[in-house]
């Protein structure tokens, strides 16, 4: 059974960064894919970034160039480092993973971005 803890999220000012962290257990974390979601109030979870067990990495569009996700595979541990935050990435972040065959998440981190 995977579990995932989310943590480092809090309120920041327009322009701000967080790095987001999410502790794994339950699973042999380098051979999983990871990504991170967020659920904006009012809206459908979203994909923001996603990073392969091969280190591969995609993003949301409108986080491109801004946010970059990592992994440590000894501490079991991905990031999601955020850097000119606005207002629109005020969201509910969640950390995934597929494994034995389902889906696993946190219960996530709430960012939120304002003055």
């Amino acid at each position: 059974q995977a579990r995932l803890v989310e943590s480092g999220g809090g309120l920041v000012q327009p322009g701000g960064s967080l790095r987001l962290s999410c502790a794994a257990s339950g699973i042999n974390f380098k051979l999983y894919d990871m990504t991170w979601y967020r659920q904006a109030p009012g809206k459908e979870r979203e994909l923001v970034a996603n990073i392969t067990s091969a280190l591969s990495t995609n993003y949301e569009d409108s986080v491109k160039g801004r946010f970059s996700i990592s992994r440590d595979n000894v501490r079991n541990r991905v990031y999601l480092e955020m850097n000119s935050l606005n207002p629109e990435d005020t969201a509910a972040y969640y950390c995934q993973t597929k494994a034995f065959g389902r889906q696993f998440w946190g219960r996530g981190t709430l960012v939120t971005v304002s003055s």
